[in-house]
C-alpha cells in the first residue's frame, strides 16, 4: 500500500563504516580476543573431568541439569574463581570423604530446594558434579549419591545462615580424617584474603 521509507544509514550508503568507527574497532578485537586467550589459559590450568559412574541414567541430562541450575554461579567448568563461590573442579568429591560431608552436599539450599523435583535426576546431576567436575578429589570407591539418599537428606536444608561454617567443618574434617589437600579451605585455589 505505502512505500516503505528507510532510515538514514549512519555510512551515507558508501557501504563503509565512518572514520570513528574505525579507531574504536581494532581496540575492540583486541580485547576480545585477549579475554578469549585468557578464558582459554584457565580452562587448561582446570583438572581434568572424571569418570562418571554407570549409575547416572542419563549422564547429558544430568551435565545439562548443572549446566542450568549450578553453572549461572559455579561456571559451566566448575570454576567460577575468582567469584567468592567455592570451585568444585578438582575439588567437591573431596566431601564425599565423611558421611556428614556427603549429606552436606545434598542440603545446600540450592540443591535441596532445586526445582529438579525427581530425587534420581537430581542426584544424577549431583553425581555428574562429584565425579564428573570432582574428578580424582572424589575418594575411590565411593559410591554414588541414590534416589532414595537424596529424598532423605534433601528433607534437612541448610539455612543460608550456617553455610559458612558448616563448610569449614567438613572441610577441616576432610583435612583431619582423609589428606584432603588444606588449600580446600579457599573457596578456590589461589584465593588472596
Amino acid at each position: 500500500m505505502f512505500p516503505r521509507r528507510r532510515a538514514p544509514s549512519p555510512d551515507g550508503g558508501t557501504g563503509r563504516l565512518p572514520a570513528r568507527a574505525h579507531g574504536t574497532a581494532r581496540p575492540m578485537i583486541l580485547c576480545v580476543l585477549l579475554l578469549l586467550g585468557a578464558t582459554a589459559g584457565l580452562r587448561a590450568a582446570l583438572p581434568p573431568m572424571g569418570l562418571l559412574p554407570a549409575a547416572i541414567t542419563d549422564p547429558a541430562t544430568a551435565r545439562a541439569d548443572y549446566v542450568e541450575q549450578c553453572a549461572g554461579c559455579h561456571g559451566v567448568a566448575g570454576s567460577a574463581a575468582p567469584a567468592r563461590l567455592p570451585e568444585l573442579r578438582g575439588r567437591v568429591g573431596w566431601f564425599f570423604c565423611t558421611p556428614a560431608a556427603r549429606a552436606y552436599l545434598i542440603r545446600l539450599p540450592n540443591v535441596a530446594h532445586s526445582r529438579i523435583k525427581d530425587n534420581q535426576q537430581l542426584a544424577d546431576m549431583m553425581n555428574f558434579v562429584v565425579f564428573g567436575l570432582g574428578g580424582a578429589s572424589a575418594p575411590r570407591g565411593t559410591a554414588p549419591f541414590t534416589a532414595e539418599e537424596v529424598a532423605r537428606e534433601r528433607l534437612h536444608p541448610l539455612s543460608t545462615t550456617a553455610l559458612r561454617a558448616e563448610r569449614a567443618r567438613h572441610v577441616d574434617a576432610a583435612i583431619r580424617q582423609c589428606s584432603a589437600p588444606a588449600s580446600l579451605r579457599l573457596l578456590y585455589p589461589g584465593q588472596q584474603g
